[in-house]
């Protein structure tokens, strides 16, 4: 048995990094879904189909658990599938499988409440506004899980999301550091005019942007400070870890990287990120 990680594309290895550290002994599936990266800009139902076919790919792969290391596809496919599609194949296969997200962690980490936690309704007035700025792809800036769900739970945190349509995509291909600094700052400032002021707090609400995160850093106020999703990913699936432990996640600290696209080794930027060389398999 193993936990699986899915994305669609290297984003996810930020995540991936981070469980590798907490779960040393855990064995890891990666999976890219780079043949079809990045899902931003997609439909929802194509989103949903594609983030099952990964799912099933990596339960094929003895995986117990599946990570969706990816906002999108947390954001738009994740209730879908553990609603209408888990079930069954949990059934088919006759063992303990479940998907989890990471928007959920993230927005414990970004409201300070636990996920089952409800806010009173406020009054007319709140006396302090405590104003969080998302940086997301499309769909998942069109869901608006970031608005909707902390606003459940804190009411006094307004949030503002900014789709940053392209930013995946130069990631994904490597672009020139020059490049993604330029595209970043248009993005910092376009949030903060729509706002009219700076954020008080970011989130990178992709995976692929935490490659980054030191630019996003440096086109923010100076100080501001970012919520960091592999961090909040990996203290939710400890904490799910001790109260469930029918999951079996391996213990031989096994490792595989696979991609729908092309094998071989990632672009320059991932394996900075990375700190060594990475291929994947073909999937």
């Amino acid at each position: 048995m193993a936990i699986g990680v899915f994305d669609s594309g290297v984003g996810g290895l930020t995540i991936h990094h981070r469980l590798v550290e907490t779960f040393p002994d855990a064995d890891f599936v990666y999976l890219a879904d780079q043949a079809n990266a990045p899902y931003g800009g997609k439909p929802g139902e194509e989103i949903v189909d594609l983030t099952r076919d990964g799912c099933s790919r990596l339960f094929d792969e003895g995986c117990s658990l599946v990570v969706l290391a990816c906002n999108t596809a947390a954001s738009v496919a994740l209730r879908r599938l553990q609603q209408t599609w888990l079930p069954g194949h949990r059934r088919a296969l006759g063992r303990p499988i479940n998907v989890l997200g990471i928007v959920v962690p993230t927005i414990e980490a970004a409201t300070g409440m636990p996920w089952a936690h409800e806010a009173e309704p406020r009054g007319d007035k709140v006396e302090k506004l405590d104003v969080l700025g998302v940086f997301a792809t499309p769909a998942t800036a069109r869901s608006r899980v970031y608005e909707i769900e902390i606003d459940k739970r804190r009411q006094d945190v307004a949030v503002f999301t900014e789709p940053c349509p392209e930013l995946a995509r130069m990631i994904e291909t490597g672009a020139p550091r020059a490049d993604l600094a330029g595209v970043i700052a248009s993005h910092v400032q376009a949030l903060t005019r729509r706002i009219g002021r700076a954020p008080d707090r970011a989130v990178l609400g992709c995976t692929h942007y935490e490659i980054v995160a030191d630019l996003f850093q440096a086109a923010l106020a100076p100080g501001t400070p970012l919520i960091r999703q592999p961090e909040a990913t990996a203290t939710a699936l400890k904490d799910y870890l001790l109260r469930r432990p029918e999951f079996d996640v391996g213990a031989s600290g096994a490792r595989k990287f696979l991609t729908t696209g092309e094998p071989g080794a990632q672009n320059g930027l991932v394996e900075a990120f990375w700190g060594a060389p990475l291929r994947f398999e073909a999937a």
